[in-house]
């Protein structure tokens, strides 16, 4: 059987790596010996996560093509290579696209950011990092690199309010297999995971009217009580909701599994749900 490829001495860029499951990912590979670039928002703590694990920071919006080529440049001139790319870069919104009771219109552009910025973004970043990839030559196995996507549960399991961010991660699996066969004569693979409930900043950004309506859900205490109580009081809601282990998962744990799709290279052109069997209800 073959050895499965060691992390240690590869250059991977996270992008969404200042936070979340961005950031668990960029610590997990830093830790197991890879090169790491963290891309995230000129405002974000990117260079700042970036000193604690020893890795680079390239402040750069996914959707921005001029920031996109400056931080593979940055990439090529430290680094000299691409191995893994991780899209962990994206944002969510929660809406009906109408309101017939208020008679009311979704704002137009919480849609177009949804797609710009999940699925957009994502093809800029990838187009990009194949180039990289592509200028070292293939291994003994033949590879040459593995693009690591990030989708949600909410592409098979989209809830109420969840058209939009729904469609953009359904763009994130139907793109999966056909970069694996575009790119399989390269030797770069593609593999997507789709998380379910994860305990990360995005799931802390749940609107008021959520908050409320878990809250009461809760036996005891059945309140809203103080703004900092509101993430324990979603938390032991959510981790009730998910079959095994009954928990939110971490984001060390999704980095665990982007280590092991890196390292085990017969794995491509597939979708992992992530999410301790969990289904999520309308």
């Amino acid at each position: 059987m073959a050895a499965l490829r060691s992390t240690k001495g590869l250059v991977a860029l996270v992008t969404g790596g200042a936070s979340g499951l961005g950031k668990g990912t960029a610590e997990v590979l830093a830790k197991a010996g890879a090169r790491v670039a963290i891309l995230d928002l000129p405002q974000s703590k990117g260079a700042e996560v970036a000193k604690e694990i020893g890795a680079i920071f390239t402040p750069a919006s996914v959707t921005n093509e001029d920031e996109i080529k400056a931080a593979f440049a940055k990439v090529q001139s430290e680094y000299g290579r691409l191995d893994a790319l991780v899209n962990c870069a994206g944002i969510a919104y929660a809406f009906k696209l109408y309101s017939v009771q208020k008679k009311k219109h979704v704002d137009f552009d919480k849609i177009r950011q949804t797609m710009d910025v999940n699925v957009l973004g994502t093809f800029n970043v990838i187009r990009h990092g194949v180039a990289l990839m592509g200028e070292h030559e293939k291994d003994a196995n033949g590879q040459r690199g593995v693009v690591i996507n990030t989708a949600s549960v909410a592409a098979f399991d989209g809830q109420t309010g969840q058209s939009a961010y729904s469609a953009s991660k359904g763009a994130i699996v139907g793109m999966t297999l056909p970069l694996a066969r575009d790119f399989a004569g390269d030797g770069i693979r593609f593999n997507t995971i789709a998380p379910g409930l994860m305990d990360t900043p995005l799931l802390s950004s749940l609107p008021e009217k959520v908050k409320t309506f878990l809250a009461q859900l809760i036996p005891n205490p059945s309140r809203l009580g103080h703004p900092h109580e509101y993430g324990a009081l979603v938390k032991t809601f959510l981790a009730q909701l998910i079959p095994n282990p009954s928990r939110l998962g971490h984001p060390h744990e999704y980095g665990a599994l982007v280590q092991h799709i890196i390292e085990n290279q017969y794995l491509n052109g597939e979708t992992i749900r992530f999410d301790g069997a969990l289904r999520m209800p309308a």
